[in-house]
């Protein structure tokens, strides 16, 4: 005779789960922000809801097949592994650091672009670009290069948006170029060295690559397939509410750009 489930505790237990994660990805759609690392919290929270309300008549349909049990096992062991990797994937990204340290001068800077929402940059922008203005103090006479193209829906490019707000923070105009083109890492740096070369500062000279501090590993795999040459990260701060929604993204996109031989 099978056990009944879920049991109160359990039950109770996938509420909270479920309804935080769902409720937290609905907070982040709110404000704009949907992705990978978003979309897919919130499938699981409605699954794990799913199972607290009708988790005794999914048990009753499943044990009324052999190999539907057996197919449940199996996705059991699949999704905790799956969350493993992912655990492993977190600590990974908490012990690397912020990319290669900047040992001599650099001769340009590349900010990485991320979402701006009518001409406004993202928080997560907003403090690549608050880096990237502390660097470009420090090296005044270097040009920066602020690189991203045009989200759906926008009408300003994210390279725009980025040129605008550094500006309004004091940087001088003559000092950023704009990338407006590209729509992700690999483009942002493929196109940037064209941009570069365009002010002669080719792939062998020391340039400073400013984005999210979880993003500088693959960033920096993506250039070096790229053909950058002599590549130092800073890797901005990313707002705590943001933060691990943005690893999970980060996570995705590393095994997409694994697959499609980004490096």
């Amino acid at each position: 005779m099978l056990r009944r489930w879920p049991h109160k505790r359990e039950r109770w237990a996938l509420l909270s789960l479920g309804g935080g994660l769902l409720l937290h990805s609905l907070w982040l759609v709110s404000l704009h922000v949907t992705h990978t690392g978003v979309m897919v919290p919130a499938l699981i929270g409605m699954v794990l809801l799913a199972l607290a309300l009708w988790g005794a008549a999914w048990q009753r349909w499943v044990h009324s097949r052999a190999w539907r049990v057996q197919l449940w096992r199996w996705g059991r062991w699949g999704f905790a592994l799956w969350a493993l990797s992912v655990a492993a994937y977190f600590v990974w990204l908490t012990h690397i650091g912020t990319g290669r340290p900047v040992d001599q001068a650099p001769q340009a800077m590349v900010v990485l672009g991320s979402t701006a929402l009518k001409g406004k940059p993202s928080p997560t922008l907003a403090q690549r670009l608050n880096v990237a203005y502390g660097w470009a103090q420090q090296y005044p006479r270097i040009p920066v290069v602020v690189s991203g193209g045009m989200d759906l829906g926008q009408t300003v490019t994210e390279a725009q948006a980025m040129a605008e707000y550094l500006q309004a923070r004091g940087l001088s105009p003559q000092r950023i170029v704009l990338e407006e083109k590209s729509t992700s890492t690999y483009e942002n740096l493929v196109f940037s060295a064209k941009v570069l070369r365009s002010v002669g500062v080719n792939q062998d000279a020391p340039v400073l690559l400013v984005t999210s501090d979880f993003h500088t590993p693959r960033a920096g795999w993506i250039a070096a397939r790229a053909g950058w040459r002599n590549l130092y990260a800073a890797g901005a701060p990313t707002p705590l509410y943001l933060r691990y929604n943005a690893w999970l993204r980060e996570y995705f996109a590393c095994i997409s750009g694994w697959l499609f031989r980004e490096y």
